[in-house]
């Protein structure tokens, strides 16, 4: 029986080597997942403010001072950024005021049975069960100390994350080209340009997510505005607002938006409510199916079936991350591939075609004229013969 030739020693190890090293790799990921998050994150944002940072440079500053340019830039978008805030904050503030003001009153008409949540708690009973159930109220509401102690400490994790992605966008931005440039001189000049190319169309990938979502949210917005002034909700423009925000989210943004506006219409009125109600269910599904993949399909030249694709796995993987960055994350991948396959395999056509029927696309135009010819000519041929 012939015996099987020994594995070298050397590969033994470097096989177990690879493989701590790939443990290693994960463990480590794993660990800084929260700052690589932030990482993507600020890169998404610094090359979405990228173009509007080099525009600025070239036109208004002739080519020159890329850091004021980006601080300018950034001074803006926070800027923006702080007067949606304060349009969210003000009529908060008022209504929690106003509300303040009036709840010892409508407590004690509640107590009494007066008033309409006096009176719908008379009629479900619940003041009774409320009035009998006070020591289980009272532990039940101290018992909520604690998940609130750990949604503060969200909160400021949060805004540690939001101010640090902000840091590492406006350095990605300001240093963008250097990095480029310092890459792109490792390798040669032809695999430089290449790099520069795929990287330039990875960038348009991403622009173009942030333009047609954009369009969208501003049609939702837009829509949920008239719907609500027509239905006579206030805050019209403030649940719009929010809305249109809240659709930045692909998939799930709308119905979240969608959830805040109905519960205002009902609070309203119940006619009202319902054709939030109404319109919310025909928007949401005329927004998924047919309006995300046709505008996506335009600025980041997705098929409408990936985009949808793309979305779904990126939830399912990420959350909410995931469906932000599915679209522009799908894009770049296309880009990537198909420049893979132009240079290792694929190949243009020698005679390009068009239509179904693979029409030549270069001498179409000249077969239509020249089949009389062509037709004539084995006309004479044979009459030629027959002489």
């Amino acid at each position: 029986m012939p015996q099987r030739p020994r594995v070298p020693v050397r590969t033994i190890l470097a096989v177990i080597g690879l493989l701590l090293a790939t443990a290693l790799l994960v463990y480590v990921v794993l660990e800084i997942r929260q700052v690589l998050t932030w990482i993507v994150v600020g890169a998404f944002f610094a090359v979405a403010l990228s173009p509007v940072v080099g525009w600025v440079q070239r036109r208004l500053l002739g080519g020159r001072r890329r850091a004021l340019a980006t601080f300018g830039v950034f001074l803006v978008a926070f800027l923006v950024l702080a007067a949606v805030m304060a349009a969210f904050a003000v009529p908060l503030v008022q209504e929690a005021t106003r509300l303040a003001t009036q709840l010892p009153d409508q407590i004690a008409a509640a107590q009494a049975g007066q008033g309409p949540v006096g009176g719908l708690l008379v009629r479900t009973h619940a003041l009774q069960w409320i009035q009998d159930n006070q020591d289980r109220i009272s532990s039940f509401a101290s018992s909520l100390t604690a998940p609130a102690a750990g949604v503060l400490s969200s909160v400021a994790t949060g805004l540690a994350g939001l101010v640090t992605v902000i840091v590492l966008a406006y350095l990605m931005v300001l240093e963008g080209p250097k990095i480029v440039d310092g890459t792109t001189a490792l390798f040669a000049p032809a695999t430089a340009e290449r790099i520069r190319r795929v990287g330039g169309d990875c960038a348009r990938s991403i622009t173009g997510y942030i333009s047609g979502n954009l369009l969208i949210s501003i049609v939702c917005g837009t829509l949920t505005f008239v719907v609500l002034e027509v239905a006579g909700v206030p805050y019209a423009g403030l649940i719009a607002l929010f809305v249109g925000i809240a659709d930045l989210i692909p998939l799930v943004g709308a119905t979240i938006g969608g959830v805040v506006a109905v519960l205002a219409g009902f609070l309203h009125s119940v006619p009202a409510g319902i054709a939030v109600l109404v319109f919310f269910v025909l928007y949401q599904q005329l927004e998924n199916h047919l309006l995300q993949p046709l505008v996506f399909a335009r600025t980041v030249k997705l098929n409408p079936l990936t985009v949808i694709i793309a979305i779904l796995v990126a939830v399912e993987l990420m959350g909410v991350l995931g469906a932000l960055l599915a679209i522009p994350v799908a894009g770049m991948i296309q880009v990537v591939v198909r420049d893979v396959w132009d240079h290792r395999r694929g190949r243009p056509k020698e005679e390009p075609t068009v239509g179904e029927d693979r029409t030549p696309a270069l001498d179409a135009g000249e077969r239509a004229v020249l089949e009389p010819e062509e037709r004539r000519a084995p006309a004479s041929g044979s009459s030629a013969r027959r002489g």
